[in-house]
Order: C-alpha cells, then structure tokens, then sequence
C-alpha cells in the first residue's frame, strides 16, 4: 500500500545528502529507509527523524527503493516532501 502511493508521488527526494538538508528545513512528511543500505548513510538520516517526529518506512532493498522512485540506480533513503 505505502509502496505503490510512493510510486506515484512527485514530490521525492532521493538520497542522503537532499533527504537530510530538507529534513532540517522542517519540510519532510516521511522517509522510505532501505534495510540494505550502509549503516553510516542512514544512521543519521534515522536519528534525524527520529529527532523531529518523521515516520520512516522501511523497505528490504535498496533497488527496490529506486525502482519505486523510477531511477536507474539504488536509493538507501528517499524522503516525500510536505
């Protein structure tokens, strides 16, 4: 159910570095985390969260994650934006 609304939303962020900067921005309604991804990239990005009361979702696979996004690559974090 989350996974088949998050296809069809435009209003994503992929990736730690964006993910984290909008995070801050107070302007992230929810995170998708890959249970696959390293620690050390979402560590924060979960602490982050966790710190200002956003759900996180989590999916197994990281190229599941982007092949929901429609990317062509593997995504550890993706963030729907308020």
């Amino acid at each position: 159910m989350e996974l088949e609304r998050l296809q069809s939303l435009d209003n994503l962020v992929v990736g730690k570095k964006q993910t984290k900067r909008f995070i801050l921005k107070s302007m992230v309604d929810k995170v998708f985390v890959a249970m696959d991804a390293e620690r050390e990239v979402t560590d924060e990005i979960i602490q982050l969260c966790n710190k200002e009361e956003i759900e996180i979702v989590y999916i197994d696979k990281m190229k599941e994650l982007g092949e929901i996004c429609n990317i062509d690559v593997n995504a550890a974090v993706v963030a729907v934006l308020k």
